[in-house]
């Protein structure tokens, strides 16, 4: 089998969920007194940030950056003032340069949006798209 089949095979694997807490901030809140939109693409771009820090190896990490190149967000309720909440992020899958990530933003058990997200892996030097190497794909795939 090719790497690009072990890739997209990896992708059919269930990830092992990120979970990154926040708390809703006044600078977060817009004019109705509820979090705003940007708020929470904000919060998804953070947690895939801190996912790819936590996950992948140091030098993985300094040779590679994420450019996010769409968000499509579904709001099922309102975030609020003060609200602790979490990103639970997931893994979905790899396809050449890019990775597709699914976030659903939570208030305990209440998910107050979903967000699925595209991003492109940079070459850091060379500021061009990069395919991941599968023994870091496999890692997001992996306990941990």
């Amino acid at each position: 089998m090719s790497e690009r089949q072990d890739l997209a095979t990896a992708g059919q694997r269930q990830s092992v969920p990120h979970l990154f807490p926040v708390t809703a901030t006044p600078a977060d809140v817009d004019g109705r007194g509820q979090v705003g939109t940007a708020a929470f693409l904000q919060w998804v771009q953070e947690a895939v940030l801190d996912h790819w820090r936590t996950v992948a190896p140091a030098e993985a990490v300094a040779a590679h950056l994420w450019v996010a190149l769409s968000h499509e967000i579904t709001f099922h309720r309102a975030g609020m003032l003060g609200d602790d909440l979490c990103a639970v992020l997931r893994f979905e899958r790899v396809q050449g340069a890019r990775a597709f990530y699914h976030a659903a933003i939570t208030r305990g058990d209440v998910t107050l949006a979903e967000v699925r997200s595209v991003w492109c892996c940079i070459d850091a030097q060379y500021l061009r798209p990069a395919r991941l190497a599968r023994d870091i794909v496999d890692r997001f795939f992996a306990e941990q």
